[in-house]
Formats: C-alpha cells, structure tokens, sequence
C-alpha cells in the first residue's frame, strides 16, 4: 500500500489538515513529522470545528493510529490541552502515539523566542513566540530534552539542571530579564510527564511495520514550502524543513517508501509574519479576500497577508519536492472576482526570472508579472464534480496546472470535508 505526504506549497496555511481528515478515510497511520505549536490545522465535519497544533488531522478516523513524529518539537502543556479538548468532545486519543525522539519545548525556549524577536526591532522574522526555534536550536546544538528522557524523572531533572543553568545566564546577562525557577519547572514538567508516558514509543517502527503490513500510511505535514530552513525565503523561515525530505527525517522513513507527494495550495497566496511576498495586495483588493477567506491565523490570530496566486513559487516548491499531484484549496473564495490574476514571472531591472532568487533583498524588489483570466462569478460551494464547474473556473485549474508543472488531483470549496472535488483518485 502507498504512502503519501501531504505538503504545503507555499507560506503555510494552505488547508492541509482539511486535506489529511479528507484522505484519511481509509488511511491506516496518519504522521505528523515537522514543526509544533506554531503550526495550526482547521478541521470542519459532521463532528464540528476543530483547531489542532499537534495531534493529526485524521484523529477523527477510528481506523486510523495518529503519530506525532520525532521531527516534531511539542509543547506537553498545549499537548495534553489538545488531548483533553478531544476527548471532552467524544473523539478517542487512545489510538495516538508519540516519538520519545521528539524534543520538548521548555519554558526559557518560549521566553528566549519573545525577548529575541522583540530585541530584533524594526527586523523581526514574525515569529509566533512559542519558543520553536529556540528549541530546534538546542536540539542542533545537543542541548535538547527529548520525550523519553523527561518520563525519567532522574535524568530529566540533571539534563534540566545543566541546561537551566547556562538558559538563565543568557536570559539574564543578555536580556536582563528574571532567572527562570528549576524547582518549579521541574515539577509542572514531571505532572506533564506522567500523563505523557503512556503514549510514548518508539513510533518509526510502528509506521515501517504497518508498512511492511500492506497498510496506507499518511504523512501530515505543517507550515509550506516557502518557509523551509534551506529553501525558503531565509531568514523568514521556520526552523525545521516542512517538505517532502522533511517527512522521511520526521519519522524514520526511507525516501523510498514514499510513493505519492501531494503539495497543497490556495487558489491565492497568504502569508503571516515578515519576510518578502511578491504577489502581496495591500489594497482593498486584498482585504476582499482576507475577509472572505477569513484569513487569520489559527495559532495566533493574526490577519494574513493576501495575494494573487504566486505561479514562481509554486513552480520553484513542485519541482523541490517532486510533487506528483496537488490540491487546489478555497477555490470558492475567488467565486466573486470578475478577472483574476496569476503570477507567471518576477521583473527585475528590465529582465523576468522565472524562479526564486536565493536573496531575499532582492525578492523584496521584484515586481510579479501577470496572466490575468476572466473568473466565473458563480458559486462553486456545492458542485460535487469537476465537470460541473463553470468553464472560466476549469480553465483557471488547466493553466495552473500548466504553470507549475503538475496535476491537480482535488479542489476544496468549501471548509466542510464533503465540500470537495476529486479529479482524480488518491
């Protein structure tokens, strides 16, 4: 049976937690594999809305064993919130299982993360201040605690000495800001522990013998493309690598045993935080599609940054990531506009690049060059079939199809799971 990484295209949120709880239906292992807290995943079906950080969209599935990878960083607190959450609303956590490889987020990487960004001024990358990368630098840096040494409450509590130790001569040498208190992490983090415990193992096992099993097997990702630590738009990045390459680091899979890579975009561009964004439209223009995509972040609250649908990038992220299909999300959202645009290209001094410029500077003083087509004006909420969207709409599929080099394999209309439209089977 196949495995499929879902992926994100372009600056994160794309929809992909709707995406995985869609495809998921018949999926035996869903695993996330990268990022934490800064990432936020909307689910909507006949359960409700759900906002999840951490535990995988195909949560709702009976049949399906969540993971939560070893490239994720977790936060036990907004864990075990999430677990709780869940269970207050009748969805089962007792088939969720959690990297004791994965690193945990303390309380100097959350206080580290907000006196740094705010000590960057005018230069801030746009964090989410949840400590994240902080804590994928001490895991570099072999400073890291990960989940199977915090449930040995003897060796966490020397790990977290040591470390504490050298946390409070930066936080208060550098920033002179108040030491954090040892006694009182160590005790709010050994509660955590006990209640993580039982869903700690040694998960890349689990996922290579349900493969070896003949089982369907989900790589959930977070954040997009674009905000990958080597390939995106650095510094305004994230810290761990949200593509394909990330989901084999993520969970101890071979590159081999990845069969489908389905990259996910919005039928336009968003992006949250710093960092340049060629296609952005800082006009009325672009307030028409945050309120109608209702374009906030699920982390943070923060309005999205809003634009036409970026064909370089997306370009630049299939070709990355070897994307064999994509999935085309909030269609319905561009329903109203009597002409949309694409971005085919990026000016610069007179001449068009037809890919990303590594120096984000530059990217800063390119201008998007555009195809502009004519949009459909018509809603697209409940058509259940590729067919049945107007021909303007089919059209605008065809030449995205066209400019980045890949199928589309699914369009979303809609946030419910059954507002969806397979063109073809996954």
């Amino acid at each position: 049976m196949p495995v499929t990484a879902i992926i994100g295209g372009q600056w994160g949120d794309e929809g992909k937690g709707k995406i995985v709880d869609l495809l998921s239906e018949n999926v035996d292992v869903v695993a996330r594999f990268s990022g934490g807290t800064n990432a936020g995943h909307t689910v909507v079906n006949s359960q409700g809305e759900f906002k999840l950080h951490l535990i995988p969209a195909g949560i709702f599935r009976p049949q399906a064993n969540c993971i939560i990878g070893n490239g994720v960083v977790i936060n036990p607190k907004v864990l075990l919130g999430e677990i709780d959450a869940l269970k207050e609303r009748g969805v089962g956590v007792d088939r969720l299982s959690i990297s004791d490889r994965a690193h945990i987020i303390m309380p100097y990487h959350i206080l580290l993360d907000e006196l740094e960004e705010t000590a960057r001024g005018s230069s801030a990358i746009g964090t989410t201040k949840q400590g994240i990368g902080p804590a994928y630098m001490d895991k570099s840096a072999r400073r890291g605690i990960r989940l199977g040494e915090l449930i040995d409450r003897d060796l966490f509590g020397k790990r977290l000495k040591g470390f504490l130790e050298f946390k409070n001569r930066v936080i208060t040498r550098v920033f002179g800001a108040e030491p954090l208190s040892f006694d009182e992490i160590f005790e709010e983090y050994c509660g955590y522990a006990d209640r993580l415990g039982p869903f700690a193992g040694e998960t890349s096992s689990l996922i290579n013998d349900a493969l070896d099993q003949n089982k369907f097997v989900l790589l959930e990702g977070a954040q997009g493309t674009m905000l990958d630590i080597d390939f995106g738009t650095y510094p305004y990045v994230t810290s761990s690598p949200p593509t394909a390459w990330g989901a084999c680091l993520g969970t101890g899979l071979s590159p081999k045993r990845i069969d489908n890579i389905l990259g996910v975009f919005k039928a336009y561009t968003t992006r949250v935080g710093g960092g340049p964004f060629p296609t952005e439209l800082t006009d009325q223009l672009g307030e028409e599609i945050r309120n109608r995509g209702k374009e906030y972040g699920t982390t943070t609250g923060r309005p999205r940054r809003c634009g036409w649908f970026d064909g370089v990038a997306a370009r630049f992220a299939a070709r990355l990531n070897g994307f064999t299909g994509m999935v085309i999300t909030k269609f319905d959202i561009l329903d109203t506009f009597p002409q949309i645009k694409i971005c085919t290209g990026y000016e610069l001094d007179g001449k068009v690049l037809g890919t990303m410029p590594v120096n984000t500077d530059i990217l800063e003083t390119c201008t998007p060059v555009y195809e502009e087509l004519p949009g459909w004006q018509t809603d697209t909420s409940a058509i259940q079939s590729y067919d049945a969207l107007p021909q303007p709409a089919r059209q605008y599929i065809k030449r995205i199809e066209e400019i980045v080099g890949c199928p589309v394999d699914v369009t979303s209309i809609g946030a419910n799971r059954d507002q969806s439209i397979i063109i073809n089977p996954v």
